[in-house]
């Protein structure tokens, strides 16, 4: 699984070089026709709003989560939009880019979200796939981010999801500690989840454990959501939580051990499906106490902003991160 391109835009010069990327990432997924020049315009067109107009920014490009594509997002921390519909107007532009405007980027990409607040700052989602080559209506909103520590390109940590009718089982495994040995152990534990994702989670992790005996092992977080309700699985320092428009509502424990090691018998928390919740699952290149300054603008992002959101403002730079978030069972709006 491709690491994230991670963009800081602290000058005017990053607007090339997201171009860049935005265009090479769409070509090694397969994009063809105008689709790789139009990822590098979406691409530009946020780097330069960026550039010009906020603080403290980045773009966060990579493969889409669910389908073939490329997702930019586009994360800062001010001043944020006072009239975002006048932003959102095709056309309107205080800058002189190669499209013009967020307009020119809601009409480009095939799926696009947007929050601001004044004060605050701004997310952007923009996807851009082969027409047709999308999931089934009525997928959720799923957001994804993954990225090595400072100074690596191997990312210790990774993630998987398997959707299968209402059914829906996520991973996040973190390979102890970071570089080229982590990558492996995460490889493994992903490869090792997608070959029977629909096992009981316990099975699951023991599938796992068997998978990583040669590896260093990892921390392993599993959530499945359905209609029935909510199943929870982990070993190791995966944090894994419901949030709501009013804050986290719930936070399940791992246990103490290392996949691959000295796992313990895995246990199953189960709980109800509460409507509205958006699931999260992520390493411990997060730092956890984020959730002590959680903001109603951060609670009530949707799912494919929210990943960005918390890896732009909560990341260690010194570990892997990874984020994956699962909102209600429908296509966000």
């Amino acid at each position: 699984m491709s690491v994230t391109a991670h963009i800081p835009v602290d000058h005017y010069s990053a607007v090339h070089l997201a171009a860049t990327t935005a265009r090479r990432t769409a070509l090694d997924q397969g994009l063809t026709g105008a689709l790789p020049d139009q990822a590098a315009v979406l691409a530009s067109e946020l780097a330069g709003n960026v550039a010009k107009h906020a603080l403290h920014g980045s773009l966060y490009i990579q493969p889409l989560p669910l389908r073939t594509g490329v997702e930019i997002l586009a994360v800062d921390r001010g001043p944020g939009m006072a009239d975002l519909e006048q932003c959102l107007t095709d056309g309107y532009t205080t800058s002189s880019t190669l499209g013009s405007g967020l307009g020119a980027v809601r009409r480009i990409a095939d799926e696009f979200t947007v929050r601001t607040r004044e004060g605050t700052g701004t997310v952007v989602s923009a996807r851009l796939g082969e027409p047709g080559a999308g999931p089934a209506d009525g997928t959720p909103g799923v957001g994804a981010v993954r990225v090595p520590a400072d100074g690596e390109t191997a990312c210790g940590d990774s993630w998987g999801l398997a959707v299968a009718e209402d059914v829906r089982t996520a991973l996040v495994v973190d390979g102890l500690g970071h570089g080229k040995p982590a990558a492996e152990a995460a490889e493994l534990a992903v490869r090792a989840f997608h070959r029977d994702p629909g096992q009981p989670l316990p099975q699951l992790l023991r599938t796992m454990n068997r998978a990583l005996r040669r590896s260093r092992g990892a921390a392993v977080g599993l959530l499945r959501l359905s209609t029935q309700g909510i199943e929870q699985c982990s070993v190791g320092n995966v944090r894994t939580l419901l949030l709501g428009h009013d804050g986290v509502r719930r936070r399940f424990g791992g246990q103490p051990g290392v996949v691959g090691w000295n796992m313990p018998e895995p246990r199953v928390q189960r709980v109800p499906a509460e409507p509205g919740t958006i699931a999260l699952l992520h390493s411990d290149g997060i730092d956890a106490r984020w959730t002590h300054t959680l903001t109603p603008f951060l609670a009530g992002l949707p799912a494919p902003l929210l990943a960005g959101a918390l890896v732009h403002e909560h990341r260690r730079s010194r570990d892997d991160a990874t984020v994956l978030t699962l909102g209600p069972a429908r296509r966000e709006a």
